[in-house]
């Protein structure tokens, strides 16, 4: 598993050797990501199985861009997020990180302003999205969970915290959680640390995943399933309804400024 940092947020300019800046809607080529379409149905998947699929300083530069260039584009209705391997997602590659420190500067002023780049969530994607985790989700990777419309699971996934064993903070990703799920569970997850994991069965029965797929191989197919059947509704609909809900979530109390088509309200 990767180290991790108290700062998780995308770089303002692609790393070096990953190419010039492009438009975001431009389809382009991805190092550490592997960005598809079938049918409706578009993949972001993380791609740096030797390092758990931490993120490098090349990931978070095209993490962006991949999550507007789906969000773009007409034919794909529904993003499903995985990995590659064994692990989903294991937050900063700290080690790849320290030697690019004007990476690394980068990303902590953008966490320090709550400007992070790394999700959907944070990248305002109007179209639904699925996170499918497919083994382990630790520290930063709990942003991708967190910001997810729909979270599913294997039954050999698990989720863990560990920054406060590393002497940092955790904060955004722990505070949506909060947010969504039972709050004790979270904050014993954020105070154990990396000395005690959430297995996906806990996590299915606490709220933070909505389906448990077994076996495990079979997490890309359920998760497709799922994708296209959200994809059937029609797209207008489904923005309005996530903006909408995502709002009373932030916002409690606040009425929404979002209205549906055809609404009775």
């Amino acid at each position: 598993m990767a180290d991790h940092a108290d700062a998780e947020g995308p770089l303002g300019a692609p790393a070096s050797g990953s190419g010039a800046r492009t438009d975001n809607t431009t389809p382009r080529s991805y190092t550490r990501l592997v960005v598809e379409r079938d049918g409706p149905v578009g993949w972001l998947v993380f791609d740096r199985p030797a390092r758990g699929n931490a993120m490098d300083a090349a990931m978070l530069a095209e993490l962006e861009y991949a999550w507007r260039e789906l969000d773009a584009d007409p034919a794909v209705r529904v993003i499903v997020n995985t990995g590659n391997g064994k692990a989903f997602q294991t937050g900063l590659d700290v080690a790849q990180l320290a030697r690019d420190p004007a990476a690394l500067r980068e990303q902590s002023r953008r966490t320090k302003r709550s400007e992070l780049r790394l999700t959907a969530h944070h990248n305002r994607v109007a179209k639904p999205v699925i996170a499918a985790v497919n083994g382990v989700c630790a520290g930063g990777g709990l942003h991708f969970v967190a910001d997810a419309d729909i979270v599913i699971a294997s039954a050999h996934a698990v989720f863990l915290d560990p920054h406060v064993t590393v002497g940092q903070v955790s904060a955004s990703e722990a505070i949506t959680l909060g947010a969504r799920m039972a709050f004790e569970p979270v904050m014993r997850m954020v105070l154990t640390g990396r000395h005690e994991r959430l297995t996906a069965e806990r996590a299915y029965r606490l709220g933070m995943v909505s389906q448990l797929v077994t076996p495990p191989d079979t997490l890309r197919d359920a998760a497709h399933e799922l994708a296209s059947t959200i994809a059937r509704n029609p797209p207008e609909l489904l923005a309005a309804t996530k903006r909408a809900l995502w709002n009373a979530l932030e916002h409690p109390g606040r009425t929404s400024p979002w209205h549906t088509p055809n609404s009775n309200t």
